[in-house]
């Protein structure tokens, strides 16, 4: 109970610090110092309870436990993420991304494809990927190109209905004074339609981002060789080795957490003119 007291110190005393942080408008970086501390106080926190109160391994390992797996397993966690972040989420990230770029320049230049694909689409979004997943393995085999496969399902009907939301968004004004410079279609869509759907392209595949680790994941628990992030978290659920799993999760954290701030750097160096953009930068 002693070491339980002074975590609830150590994290009120880091809690409090973090109030004062977050309401210094002068600090520098503030913004970045404030989350870590709030992640040490709570690592901190779990560290103690998990000890203190004498936790199984089984049920819940301590955070010192995880990061001792993390690099002893390195070797390991290192086969797997190439095998389902690069091979897997990585290349159905792009391929599916890249089709659903592509399908909305051709539904918003042809309006029936907008009646019938985008119905599809919902139709697909709504589908549940543990049913989807097992007929795409069986379709691809069980190396990484089923696993890409159910990545590009996954990702191309998200990107593909903010791109074509980012495609309408130019009001009717902007795109008769194009005209009146003598544009072609494809002039206008490359100097403003394409530019004015940034916004809500980089929204898309943030999300897409996500999602594709998600389905490689899921989509090797349903047959995957013997390397894998999903394969490995399934075979160490079934080991009770509750610390490999937390390092499987602590790798596809950081990936994902790693995705999302560079998709966020390029979108605001590209969109560095748009409103939402102009109030983050705001002193």
């Amino acid at each position: 109970m002693i070491m339980i007291l002074i975590a609830i110190l150590i994290w009120a005393a880091l809690f409090y610090l973090n109030i004062r942080l977050s309401r210094s408008a002068s600090l520098p970086y503030a913004g970045a110092i404030v989350p870590i501390i709030f992640g040490i106080a709570l690592l901190v926190l779990w560290e103690a309870i998990v000890r203190g109160l004498s936790v199984p391994r089984v049920l819940l390992p301590p955070p010192s436990s995880i990061v001792a797996t993390f690099f002893t397993a390195l070797p390991i966690l290192f086969t797997d993420f190439v095998q389902t972040v690069v091979k897997g989420a990585l290349s159905g990230y792009i391929l599916g991304c890249s089709a659903a770029i592509g399908a909305a320049i051709l539904v918003d230049q042809y309006s029936f494809l907008r009646r019938g694909l985008l119905p599809i689409g919902n139709f697909v979004a709504a589908l549940p990927i543990i049913g989807l997943a097992p007929i795409l393995v069986m379709w691809f085999g069980f190396d990484w190109e089923s696993k890409a496969a159910v990545v590009v399902v996954m990702v191309f009907f998200p990107v593909l209905v903010n791109a074509v939301e980012g495609l309408q968004d130019t009001d009717q004004m902007q795109r008769d004074l194009i005209r009146t410079y003598g544009s072609s279609y494809w002039q206008a869509l490359i100097k403003l339609r394409l530019p004015a759907a940034l916004p809500f392209i980089f929204n898309g595949l943030k999300i897409a981002s996500t999602l594709a680790l998600i389905g490689a994941i899921v989509a090797e628990f349903f047959g995957s060789p013997v390397k894998g992030m999903g394969f490995r978290i399934s075979t160490a659920v079934g080991q009770l080795n509750l610390e490999l799993v937390w390092a499987e999760i602590l790798v596809v954290a950081m990936v994902g957490t790693g995705t999302y701030g560079v998709l966020s750097y390029f979108e605001q160096r590209l969109t560095f003119w748009h409103p939402s953009q102009r109030e983050r930068t705001k002193p």
